[in-house]
């Protein structure tokens, strides 16, 4: 049976995406939207959550229509599914009006399996064109958005109550990665959702360590911010800051210490801002100092450390911010600075809520947050019972369980190529169980690995994530496969990529 006319979600993600297992959660939501189910997926970042509205876009017949507020991500989303195969276009406001009519006549003649679109977009007119299309799902990506009681409510998203029975009651996906119970509640009734499927995952990253400092007392939060991109040289990583001045500063700062970064907040232009984040995401810069108004256009696979110059406004911020850290699965470190100072300055912005019961919560959010970080138990304990999970301590991924501070622990990943840093006598035995062991010709492997794949993307215009993973250069380094049979073994490694780039990374691997 050709992948034209297949109708197994497992034969989509082998002989297309190159996986050969669901993660936790995926083959339940598709199954559930297959058979023509409303479903709510809570999965945390990172856990593959574009491969449940994906596949059944193979399967069905007609367009999957993909809501999102990430405008900036869109066009990277499609270059990836075209190098798979796939028909798939973005509608937003960067088209001219000749590539706006060119879409939606494809639209309008089944030619799209997928179609991302920004809510913003919805304006009527368009939405009659859709409800003249044949659009077999409609997936909500963060779809907390949507809710007053989420992190990040959109006013935009409010447009998207009706839209379920004004496209003939078809099915709809609402995905989110940092939703409670309350917020997946209003998720399901503003949809407009009839007895949906659901699915939630565990909220638990084991490759993320997590260390929080108190500020003060005579800290240097700068030099601690310092230290802990020294630990990660020539990785990828974010700082948050809460202000924008605070990130100019910070970003000029960094920059007389020798490091590439780069800022990002909403006081540069379009364009600038455009700019860095596009450097970012194909590796020309390795870190981005930024407010939160970076984050959720980014797809990156490869950020080893998340640092959060400022305390997050609630635990929900912290959880998808920190999130953004090892999407691949490798380990990462999550450092998070905070005082009470930083909960007094966000109380300046309540002023602009007007609801008194929604300004009481948001203000109780944030100080949720100081308690939890100024608690003595395990972090990711205390992270996951926010959400409802109950979980052990996880014993040796977070400062608490460790037993000690950000002086003491030692970088999450070790071996020359990644994270090549002098640390203390006293720290060297106490390095977390689950990182890395690398030889040196391993790690000068998967160096090589990276410039040839940075080399590619550079030539395709796209961010070498779109290439291959980290996690799949790492293991092509560990194994070192001589043959496409031996290649298309390595998890993530489809039909699509190695005809696409297979003989080049062969070249490279057979030649050392």
């Amino acid at each position: 049976m050709s992948l034209a006319t297949a109708r197994d979600p497992q034969q989509v993600l082998e002989d297309l995406f190159g996986y050969h297992t669901f993660r936790p959660g995926q083959r339940e939501i598709i199954d559930a939207v297959l058979a023509g189910r409303d479903c709510i997926g809570l999965m945390p970042t990172g856990a593959g959550k574009s491969l449940t509205f994906q596949i059944p876009a193979k399967l069905l017949n007609g367009t999957v229509l993909v809501l999102s507020p990430l405008i900036s991500l869109m066009k990277d989303q499609v270059d990836a599914l075209e190098r798979l195969g796939f028909r798939a276009a973005v509608f937003n406001s960067t088209l001219d009006e000749v590539e706006r009519t060119l879409i939606l006549r494809k639209l309008r003649r089944g030619k799209l399996e997928l179609l991302y679109v920004a809510p913003e977009a919805l304006r009527q007119s368009l939405r009659g064109i859709f409800s003249d299309s044949p659009i077999s799902l409609v997936v909500v990506d963060e779809a907390h958005c949507i809710s007053h009681w989420g992190h990040d409510f959109r006013p935009a998203y409010r447009q998207l109550r009706d839209l379920k029975s004004q496209l003939g009651d078809i099915p709809v996906l609402a995905l989110t990665a940092t939703a409670t119970r309350r917020v997946a509640l209003d998720i399901v009734r503003s949809l407009g959702m009839r007895k949906p499927a659901g699915y939630k995952g565990a909220f638990y990253r084991p490759n993320l360590r997590i260390i929080a400092q108190k500020k003060g007392g005579g800290r240097n939060t700068r030099r601690d911010i310092l230290s802990v991109i020294r630990a990660h040289p020539n990785e990828s990583g974010i700082v948050y800051c809460a202000t924008r001045k605070t990130v100019d500063a910070l970003t000029q700062w960094l920059s007389e210490q020798g490091f590439s970064v780069l800022p990002y907040h909403a006081g540069l232009s379009d364009q600038q801002r455009a700019r860095n984040q596009e450097a970012f995401a194909r590796d020309e810069v390795n870190v981005v100092v930024a407010t939160i108004a970076f984050g959720m256009g980014i797809d990156k696979s490869n950020v080893r450390f998340v640092v959060h110059r400022d305390m997050p406004r609630s635990i929900e911020a912290w959880y998808q911010e920190i999130g953004r850290a090892g999407r691949d699965g490798l380990p990462s470190d999550c450092v998070t600075f905070y005082s009470w100072a930083d909960v007094v300055g966000y109380d300046a912005f309540l002023s602009d809520i007007a609801d008194p019961d929604l300004r009481e919560e948001t203000r109780a959010k944030t100080v949720g947050l100081f308690r939890l970080l100024d608690r003595g138990a395990c972090r990711h304990q205390a992270l996951c019972g926010y959400f409802d999970e109950s979980i052990a301590a996880c014993g040796d991924n977070c400062d608490r369980c460790l037993g000690l501070n950000l002086d003491d622990v030692a970088p999450a990943r070790p071996a020359r190529g990644s994270h090549a840093v002098a640390t203390s006598t006293s720290t060297r035995s106490i390095a977390p169980s689950w990182q890395l062991s690398t030889s040196e010709v391993e790690a000068d492997t998967f160096e090589r690995l990276r410039i040839l794949r940075r080399e590619i993307a550079d030539r395709e215009n796209v961010p070498a994530y779109i290439v291959f993973s980290d996690a799949v250069l790492r293991e092509m380094a560990r194994r070192r496969p001589k043959s496409e049979i031996e290649l298309r073994s390595i998890s993530g490694v489809g039909p699509a990529k190695i005809a696409r780039y297979g003989a080049r990374f062969l070249h490279l691997l057979t030649g050392l």
